[in-house]
């Protein structure tokens, strides 16, 4: 241990290599911290980031001056090649203009008890002495580096710290390669992700993980299915995490079948017992629409945490059953745990579909007693509930005495319960307040025009269409999807592109029939036709 660490730039101390390891960890090139924020949840099926193309550029650069193009091995080349793609797909503009120039200062944040500390002018290295500097990174550094960068969907830090990972040579290190796959596929660059992965000369339990979890983010089952199948057939036992990966493909994709298939395995392997497991489990089954059995796997378990009782909750809610959500809330109580913010937006969306006001305004005002502050998501089902009773002025009221800014939800959900109600000037104030958020909303301005032409304002109506028209906007259909024999089909409205279309309408003719028969009418009302805009 007194010898000193030899590297083709020289040796350093063991003294000093211990100051840098214990106080480097690799730089966030003179922009800080800054971080990309993570995507809201179900606003697209692909997210994207918008690169920040100064930093990218700074990437390779960093590559450059670490280490000659010479020295790079053949698996590093094709690390080189993959940065060099992200930086190509991220911007056609050139990259380094900013780059120029002898005097560059790189920041070097610390380390302190595990936690990354930021940096200040005190600590930033030179260009010059930026080679000696990078000798105390090692794999474990850019590993957590990198997990860290992913944790907080920071694809652009990530891949400075993948430059740093060829130019030193751990990029072929199974736990950076790991925290690499697990970066890409958090930041929805799954190809990316996979490449990474097929590039690995060594695969552990952590990097087939990694790359399943990656394409479960997007409900991409099948692959999720094609690679834990690969991982079977390898070295590489699958954990209670590689499941709760997969059971989680088959919660976003609804595909029951697999997932039944997924929870054998979870026996045969003796996971099923785990808590996580079995919560994974009750949120599967619940999406995919059988709640009957995530009731007998949540009281088969052992031992509850607030998770399991949170997703219980949440699937009677999912499924319209609110008694048994409210009796399972209050079940909870007396056995003393204590609810989150989670559990109560789980009974308060019960309350809602079961438009049990009363109940579900002391529910709500029963959080703060709880220890619970309410967020943006319970006022919103407070507004859903007093719409859904007819209760639009109280509705209006709640919204504008709420202590924080309501968003286009909120906005839209009043908008939904007057036009449901027939209050068209409350659904008229709605939509307008929603498009000061949204200008762009083709719903909410397609809904606007409908309100318009309901008290005879034509001319408005007629301008809102217009406007729809000269931006050339229109309102994206809706999909669902159905499992049958273990395919998962999607559809929407007005698709006739089914191959079994005729006998589809045949059988959805029949239901109608059977509807009227039994007194149920369609309401209709007069709406604008979305397709046509002679006007």
């Amino acid at each position: 241990m007194g010898a000193p660490i030899l590297s083709r730039w020289g040796s350093i101390s063991p003294s000093r290599w211990a100051s840098i390891r214990q106080s480097c960890f690799w730089m966030k090139l003179s922009y800080g911290f800054q971080t990309l924020l993570p995507p809201k949840p179900f606003t697209s099926h692909k997210r994207k980031q918008t690169p920040q193309s100064k930093r990218l550029g700074k990437a390779l650069k960093v590559l450059e001056l670490i280490a000659p193009k010479s020295s790079v091995n053949t698996t590093g080349q094709s690390h080189l090649r993959l940065v060099q793609d992200i930086l190509r797909a991220g911007s056609k503009q050139h990259y380094y203009d900013d780059f120029s120039g002898s005097n560059l200062e790189v920041r070097i944040p610390y380390v302190v008890d595990g936690v990354l500390k930021p940096s200040s002018r005190k600590n930033l290295i030179p260009k010059r002495n930026l080679r000696r500097e990078c000798l105390g990174v090692d794999a474990d550094v850019l590993s957590h580096a990198l997990s860290l960068c992913g944790s907080t969907r920071d694809l652009i830090g990530g891949i400075q710290y993948h430059c740093l990972a060829i130019g030193t040579g751990f990029v072929d290190n199974v736990y950076v390669g790991s925290s690499l796959i697990s970066l890409y596929g958090k930041c929805a660059e799954l190809e990316n992700a996979y490449r990474v992965f097929e590039e690995m000369p060594v695969r552990n339990v952590v990097s087939w993980t990694s790359i399943i979890s990656g394409f479960a983010q997007e409900w991409q089952v099948d692959v999720c299915l094609e690679l834990f199948h690969r991982m079977r057939n390898s070295t590489s036992e699958p954990n209670e995490f590689t499941f709760t990966s997969l059971l989680s493909a088959c919660t976003g994709s609804g595909a029951l079948g697999h997932g039944r298939t997924a929870h054998c395995q979870t026996i045969q392997m003796g996971f099923d017992s785990y808590v996580h497991i079995a919560n994974a489990l009750i949120s599967m089954y619940c999406k995919c629409g059988v709640a009957e059995e995530a009731l007998y796997i949540f009281e088969k378990m052992d031992s509850k945490d607030i998770v399991s009782w949170n997703s219980m909750i949440a699937g009677y809610a999912q499924h319209g059953l609110s008694v048994q959500a409210i009796d399972l809330f209050e079940k909870m109580r007396r056995q003393s745990v204590k609810p989150d913010a989670i559990t109560f937006l789980g009974v308060l969306s019960s309350c809602r579909h079961a438009v049990v006001v009363k109940q579900g305004l002391l529910y709500f005002n029963s959080m703060v007693d709880d220890g619970v502050q309410p967020e943006l998501d319970h006022y919103a089902c407070v507004v859903d509930l007093l719409g859904r009773a007819g209760l639009l002025e109280e509705a209006q009221d709640f919204i504008e005495k709420m202590p924080i800014s309501p968003n286009a939800v909120i906005w839209g959900s009043l908008l939904s319960s007057s036009r449901l109600h027939g209050n068209v000037w409350i659904g008229i104030q709605a939509a307008e307040k929603r498009l000061v958020l949204e200008p762009g909303c083709p719903a909410t301005l397609v809904q606007l025009a409908n309100l318009y032409a309901g008290v005879g304002y034509w001319n408005q109506a007629a301008r809102v269409r217009k406007l729809m028209k000269a931006r050339g906007l229109k309102t994206n259909p809706g999909y669902s999807w159905i499992e049958v024999k273990d395919s998962v089909y999607q559809f929407r409205a007005e698709d006739m592109s089914n191959t079994r279309m005729t006998e589809i309408l045949g059988i959805l003719n029949i239901l109608i029939d059977h509807m009227k028969a039994s007194g149920y009418e369609p309401e209709l009302q007069q709406e604008l036709d979305n397709t046509k805009s002679d006007w």
